[in-house]
C-alpha cells in the first residue's frame, strides 16, 4: 500500500482547536497527555494490590477519568489512522552519526526525564500549551517561551548526533 502524504499541518491546527474547544464545551476541562499513563499505572497497581502514596491520592477507580480514555483513544485513533494511510509500522529515526543504542538510550532518557517532571508539575507540556495556552493564560504562555528557549539552548549538546 502506498503511503498518504501527511494532513496539512494547518488543518491539523484547525481539528486539534475544535477537540480542545469541544472539550471545554462537553467536559469543561481541557486536553492533557501524562494523566493517562499515571492512571494506568494506578490501575494497574490498584490490581497487584500494592498502591499508596502517589498513585492511591489517584482514587479507588483511577481508569475512571476522561483523561485515560483520551490516553487510550489516542493510541488507538494513531495507529487507525497510520494504518489507514499507509504509514504504519516500526522504524527508528535517527542521525548517520548515531548508533541505535544510543538513539535507543537518549529517547529512553529523554522519555523518562519528560514523564517525571510532568509528575512532578502535576501535568504536561501539551496540556499546558494547549489548555493553558488556549485561555491565555500567563503562566502557560510564559511557560511555552521558556521550553522553546529550552529546547534551542540544548539543541546545540545533541544536534551533531543527527548531522547528516
Amino acid at each position: 500500500m502506498k503511503s498518504k502524504p501527511p494532513i496539512n499541518p494547518y488543518a491539523a491546527g484547525i481539528l486539534l482547536g475544535i477537540v480542545l474547544t469541544a472539550s471545554y464545551a462537553i467536559l469543561g476541562a481541557g486536553l492533557g497527555a501524562s494523566a493517562g499513563p499515571a492512571r494506568l499505572t494506578a490501575g494497574l497497581c490498584r490490581s497487584i494490590g500494592s498502591v499508596d502514596g502517589y498513585f492511591a491520592a489517584l482514587g479507588e477507580q483511577p481508569l475512571q477519568y476522561y483523561l485515560f480514555w483520551m490516553f487510550i483513544g489516542v493510541f488507538v485513533g494513531g495507529g487507525l489512522t497510520a494504518w489507514i494511510n499507509g504509514r504504519a509500522g516500526l522504524i527508528l529515526e535517527r542521525g548517520s552519526k548515531a548508533s541505535r543504542w544510543t538513539r535507543i538510550m537518549l529517547a529512553l532518557c529523554g522519555g523518562i526525564l519528560a514523564g517525571w517532571a510532568g509528575r512532578i508539575a502535576q501535568g504536561c507540556t501539551s496540556g499546558q500549551a494547549l489548555s493553558g495556552g488556549a485561555l491565555l493564560l500567563t503562566g502557560s504562555l510564559l511557560f511555552m517561551g521558556c521550553v522553546f528557549v529550552g529546547g534551542y539552548l540544548s539543541a546545540y549538546f545533541f544536534r551533531r548526533q543527527w548531522h547528516d
